[in-house]
């Protein structure tokens, strides 16, 4: 399956952060909106990195448990790794593997057109393979 079909439908909005809004206030947005990762937008509304909840986690080391006053740009990976509509969700699964990844923003050339997780692959993998298994099961039955 490719990455358009599994975006396809769903919520245009992709939540973002301002690089100079501060820690907690990323941290509330990804509790409020049930997501462990955050856009992250300069400006002039341009894409120059992403938030993790294993960014935030990682941020507390050298700062301490109090983030008030940290910046996002502070803690956010800044090299975005993108992917594209016509990637397969197995190449999405084998990019986030390889560079060790749990977020991916899908671009259509310079245009963002959604944002996929790790969890949203392997749903669509497990689907893909009871789909085939019962596909298997009503060939044997006939």
């Amino acid at each position: 399956m490719k990455l358009a079909e599994l975006i396809r439908g769903r919520q245009k909005k992709v939540v973002r952060i301002r690089a100079n809004s501060n820690i907690v206030d990323a941290a509330n947005m990804m509790t409020s909106n049930k997501i462990g990762a955050l856009l992250v937008e300069d400006d002039a509304d341009g894409i120059v990195g992403i938030l993790s909840e294993r960014d935030i986690v990682g941020g507390m080391g050298p700062h301490g448990a109090d983030l008030h006053d940290v910046m996002v740009s502070e803690l956010m990976t800044r090299n975005v790794i993108r992917c594209s509509p016509a990637d397969s969700v197995n190449e999405a699964m084998a990019m986030m593997t390889d560079r060790r990844i749990r977020h991916l923003p899908v671009f259509d050339g310079d245009e963002l057109v959604g944002f996929i997780s790790i969890g949203d692959l392997v749903k669509c993998r497990i689907m893909e393979v009871q789909g085939e298994a019962e596909a298997l099961r009503q060939y044997i039955m006939s």
